[in-house]
């Protein structure tokens, strides 16, 4: 009879002692992260339209621009310059966030790829494009087209988290924590667009251009309650309604494709 009391007494203050610990519960933090990523997109069809052209670059490849590891990330004054990631959440019962994020991605036009363009141009032949199979070269001369300042995905998410750390035999989760997490969102485009069409005036310029929509799954270690290390797969699809190619405003691109994006951050979690 007492030795059971005594289990009933070890079980009862164990549990007491995990409640007790600061990570045992979430409800009320707020979070912060920043980070990098790499980004890998789909072929998209290309819409382009203007005063004397409408032509489409069918099945059109691109790719992102990494930096690589750079000190530009922590650069107060230079670090909105690599691919990068910010987020700022708030946990609304124990296991789910809801937040605000901005995802800086690149997105370059595959430059001296063979691809299939349909529609009119004016001087069809003079931009070193035209192949002999009937195909077209995407030179510089002919076209450049890249959200490269960035492909601005600026986006509201939910995520649902749960604590590993019991699974693998962490008891003390102040000290070191296990977390898994999956979300979704969804927002607005809002690219600088680079681009030069037809050997015309360079265009670059800010505009809210289109929308997006992601899922994501990651994993969280936490050290020391209020540190922590991520790492998330995101997948969505973008939209580019209508961004600008020039100087005139009747000038403009659209496309839509998919895209998969790799990211690692660092960030704090801490009780309002």
């Amino acid at each position: 009879m007492l030795g059971g009391l005594s289990i009933l007494s070890l079980n009862a203050f164990s549990q007491e002692v995990t409640n007790n610990l600061y990570t045992s519960n979430n409800k009320g933090k707020i979070y912060i992260y920043w980070g990098g990523n790499r980004g890998y997109y789909s072929s998209s069809d290309i819409h382009f339209k203007g005063e004397d052209f409408d032509f489409t670059v069918e099945n059109a490849k691109a790719h992102d621009k990494p930096k690589g590891w750079h000190a530009d990330y922590i650069n107060p004054t230079r670090m909105t310059i690599p691919q990068t990631n910010f987020r700022l959440g708030y946990f609304i019962t124990d296991k789910y966030s809801v937040s605000f994020g901005f995802d800086h991605m690149k997105y370059v036009l595959t430059q001296n790829q063979e691809a299939k363009v349909v529609g009119d141009y004016p001087n069809k032949g003079s931009y070193g494009e035209v192949l002999e199979n009937g195909n077209t070269l995407i030179t510089p001369e002919f076209l450049k087209f890249e959200h490269t300042d960035g492909l601005n995905y600026i986006n509201l998410e939910l995520a649902r988290h749960e604590d590993l750390s019991k699974y693998i035999g962490i008891t003390n989760t102040d000290k070191i924590q296990l977390n898994v997490l999956a979300g979704v969102g969804t927002g607005v485009l809002f690219p600088r667009t680079n681009a030069t069409v037809l050997g015309g005036e360079r265009n670059d310029e800010f505009k809210i251009a289109g929308f997006g929509a992601s899922v994501k799954g990651g994993l969280n270690l936490t050290f020391y309650k209020h540190f922590f290390v991520q790492y998330e797969t995101k997948a969505g699809y973008i939209n580019i309604l209508k961004t600008p190619i020039s100087p005139n405003s009747s000038e403009y691109a659209k496309h839509d494709f998919t895209f998969l994006q790799s990211l690692i951050v660092v960030g704090g979690i801490f009780k309002l």
